[in-house]
Formats: structure tokens, C-alpha cells, sequence
């Protein structure tokens, strides 16, 4: 893909910035020796997943439960979660990072063991990894290690804890990328408060922070979208409109977002909902992009090619059509784990239950952030959540301990979101099906 594409010239270069994971370059740097182009991060990546399933597996079979280890399995190999893996990408690499992290510590949860020191220091790397290999990944690893850890036991202090570590692991991220890992600051972390800024000029009558002139421009382009904030960016729309803005101090731009939300929170909150709505794939047009994995290279003349194997793009059309699916909508998956948090709470205190729990939090905690901070609508960014709310499902399908009351609630509220789904779909227009299509839409 096209991040694949600039981060391997990165590699090659030496010339390392953070728009995007610095880590993840500088392990490919490391790594690369050993073979050109993608194939040393692809075999780290479906290794890494692969074992953490296997992992996953094993423990469910030894304890006799081989129902769930063959529903496990099945999770592990479906069209949508392989075809995203043979993708060489920070998403990808975060997914192999946490089930492998995951996988290390259910297996002996679950067989009735402690995690050996060599395990636990692979699961520090491994979470540590999946948090600097994407910019939001946070909301995933802090509240899993809260609720993997057996200290401290009291929930409320594992809440506060999160709530303190998220704000103090985003403040030291740019750290550790600039002056850890050597990237150059590429202004990357401007772009939310410049999608969030242009949307409530352009839907209100306060220009601030931009002229009169730039929001008429803005909204005559029609470059805020709630799909994502590119045509602000691209040169061929907006970028020159928005240059002067991301000239400015990263605080700057930011306090000005705090005072357009608090100035006009409505215009603020609605933009942010129509965005989620977006990021999630509920109520849209059919055929939204970016859902379906790849299945050639992006153009490039820096040596990587499109796979040759004939079974590629028959897989990654299986993939497509699964996302298409009410299986490839987040929203589904979070009505879903909304659902099972209080089965999962109940079960807490037993090792299939608080693996679970663990899961469900992790995978809510990073669908909830995407209200606030999420600039793009891509699927990919919902690998995690899709794939760990799925596999709570599993480790409680045993004992699904659920009142009358909630079973009707948790029917409904799924019912609901997919007949919503399907109705938007059959309703709105066909959607533009590439990223160029996109950025010069009209709606979106």
C-alpha cells in the first residue's frame, strides 16, 4: 500500500520522519539484511500471529474445550483478518503484536499457570511494540495490561491507572520517535485539529481560525468529508488553503480547536459523530473504500512488487466480500462487545472470563477513542477490536451468563445496527470505489 510504499523508502533512505511509525522503520531497518523488499516484516508479522493464535489453541484444547479451540481456529483463519495480514503495514503489525502478546499470557491463564519471566518479558516487547506502531494504539494496550495484571486487583484503581497512562504514553510518544527512535517531525499530529477546525468553519458562520476567503474555498471545494480529512492535505484540493495553518505551532492549532469546540460544540459534536459514523461503516452508501485488503502493489519504483501467487487475489476478493458484510462492519463488533461486557464481568474472577473482559475493554476503549481522535475511515484500523470481540464471543460461548433481559436487549441492539446497515446501503448511492473517486466526491 502507499504507507507500505514510504516507509520502505524510508528504510532504504535513512531519511526517517514520523508520519509514520517510527519504530516500524527502524525494525525494518534492522531486519532488512536479511532480505529485500517486505518479505523479513511479513514473515515477523504472520509468525507473530500465527503463534498467538496457535498459542490460543493449544490451551483451549488441553483444557478440554475443543469446540472453542476449532471456533478459534476458524476466527484465526478468516479471508478478512489473513487478508489484512499479508498486507506488510502498521495495522497488520499491531494485530500480530497483541494476539501474540495476547496469545502468550491466555495460554497459561488458561491452563491454571503462572506466566514464566521470559514470557512476560515477551509480552512487555511485544505490547510495547503494538503501542509505538500506531499513533492510537494506546487505547487498546493500556487498558489490556490493566486488566491482564493481576495488581492492582480493586477495578476502580485499574480505571484510574488508565485514565492517568493514556494522556502520560500519548505525551511521551513524540519523545521517544524524535529523539529515541531519530525521526524528524513531520507535523503529522496537526492534521486532527486542521480536519476538526475546517469542519466547524465550514458548518458554521465563524470562519476562525481561517479568513472568510479560505472557509468560502473550503466549503466551494467541498473538502470536509467525513470519510476522511485528505482533500485539506492534497495539493490537487485544498492543501494550499490549509498550508497556512500548518505552518502554525502544533499548541496553537490545538487551543484554537478547543475554543471552536467550546464555541460552537454542536457543529464540534456533530462533525465528530458524522465522522465515528463513517469510521465505524454503519449508515453509508455500499461499496464505501478502503474496506477490503489489497491485492497488487502500489506503483512504486523502489522494488516492491505484486505477489505472484495465483491463490492472492482470489483470497483478498473473499476478503472483500466478507467486509462488505455485516462480519466487516466495526459497528457491528461493538454493538456486540457492548453486549457481552456483562457477561464478561460476571465471569471476571475465571480465567476465560477476564481474558475476555480484557478483550472487550481493549477493543471498546479503541472504538471509543475514534469519537475524538480519528482522522480517516479505513477498515483497517478496526482489526483489533473486530478480532478480539470476536474472540471473546469464544472464550464465553461455554458459559454465555446473560439474563432474560439482557439476551432481548443484546438481540435488539444488534438487529438494530444491522438492519440499519443494510438500509443505508440500499437506500444511498453507490459510493466512489478509489481514493481519487473519493477525494473529488461531492458528498462523503
Amino acid at each position: 500500500m502507499y504507507d507500505t510504499v514510504s516507509q520502505y523508502d524510508q528504510v532504504l533512505s535513512g531519511d526517517v520522519t514520523d508520519w509514520h511509525p517510527p519504530i516500524m522503520v527502524r525494525l525494518w531497518q534492522l531486519l532488512h539484511p536479511l532480505a529485500p523488499g517486505t518479505a523479513p516484516m511479513f514473515v515477523l508479522q504472520v509468525a507473530l500471529y500465527a503463534l498467538g493464535f496457535l498459542l490460543i489453541v493449544s490451551a483451549l484444547v488441553r483444557i478440554g474445550r475443543g469446540k472453542t479451540a476449532i471456533a478459534t481456529a476458524v476466527l484465526a483463519v478468516s479471508p478478512l483478518l489473513i487478508g489484512w495480514q499479508m498486507v506488510v503495514i502498521k495495522d497488520a503489525q499491531m494485530q500480530a503484536a497483541l494476539v501474540a502478546g495476547f496469545g502468550i499470557v491466555a495460554y497459561f491463564r488458561l491452563i491454571g499457570r503462572s506466566v514464566p519471566v521470559l514470557g512476560l518479558v515477551a509480552v512487555a516487547l511485544l505490547l510495547l511494540y503494538a503501542t509505538l506502531v500506531r499513533a492510537n494504539a494506546v487505547f487498546v494496550t493500556v487498558p489490556l495490561v490493566l486488566l491482564l495484571a493481576a495488581r492492582p486487583a480493586s477495578m476502580p484503581w485499574k480505571a484510574a491507572l488508565g485514565l492517568g497512562a493514556i494522556p502520560l504514553v500519548l505525551l511521551l510518544s513524540a519523545p521517544i520517535n524524535h529523539r529515541l527512535l531519530g525521526a524528524e517531525d513531520s507535523g503529522v499530529a496537526k492534521s486532527q485539529a486542521i480536519f476538526d477546525l475546517a469542519a466547524v468553519a465550514v458548518s458554521t458562520s465563524d470562519p476562525q481560525p481561517f479568513t472568510p476567503a479560505e472557509r468560502a474555498a473550503i466549503a466551494r471545494r467541498r473538502c470536509v468529508k467525513s470519510y476522511f480529512w485528505d482533500p485539506l492535505g492534497d495539493p490537487s484540493a485544498c492543501g494550499p488553503i490549509t498550508d497556512r495553518l500548518d505552518e502554525q505551532p502544533q499548541e496553537t492549532l490545538y487551543l484554537e480547536l478547543a475554543k471552536a469546540a467550546a464555541s460552537h460544540p454542536i457543529a464540534y459534536a456533530e462533525h465528530r459523530l458524522r465522522h465515528w459514523n463513517s469510521s465505524e461503516r454503519w449508515l453509508v452508501p455500499p461499496g464505501l473504500p478502503e474496506a477490503g485488503p489489497p491485492d497488487e502493489a502500489e506503483p512504486n519504483d523502489i522494488g516492491l512488487e505484486t505477489p505472484r501467487s495465483p491463490l492472492m487475489p482470489a483470497w483478498q476478493s473473499v476478503a472483500g466480500a466478507e467486509a462488505a458484510t455485516p462480519w466487516g462492519w466495526p459497528i457491528a463488533w461493538s454493538a456486540l462487545s457492548l453486549c457481552l461486557l456483562p457477561a464478561a464481568w460476571r465471569r471476571r474472577e475465571d480465567p476465560a472470563g477476564g481474558l475476555a473482559l480484557s478483550l472487550l475493554a481493549s477493543a471498546l476503549s479503541l472504538e471509543a477513542s475514534f469519537l475524538v481522535i480519528s482522522i480517516a475511515s479505513d477498515l483497517r484500523y478496526h482489526l483489533w477490536p473486530m478480532a478480539a470481540s470476536a474472540l471473546a464471543l469464544i472464550l464465553l460461548s461455554d458459559r454465555l451468563a446473560l439474563k432474560r433481559w439482557e439476551w432481548i436487549t443484546a438481540a435488539t441492539a444488534l438487529l438494530l445496527v444491522v438492519a440499519g446497515g443494510a438500509y443505508a446501503r440500499a437506500t444511498l448511492p453507490q459510493a466512489p470505489d478509489s481514493y481519487q473517486g473519493m477525494l473529488q466526491s461531492s458528498s462523503g
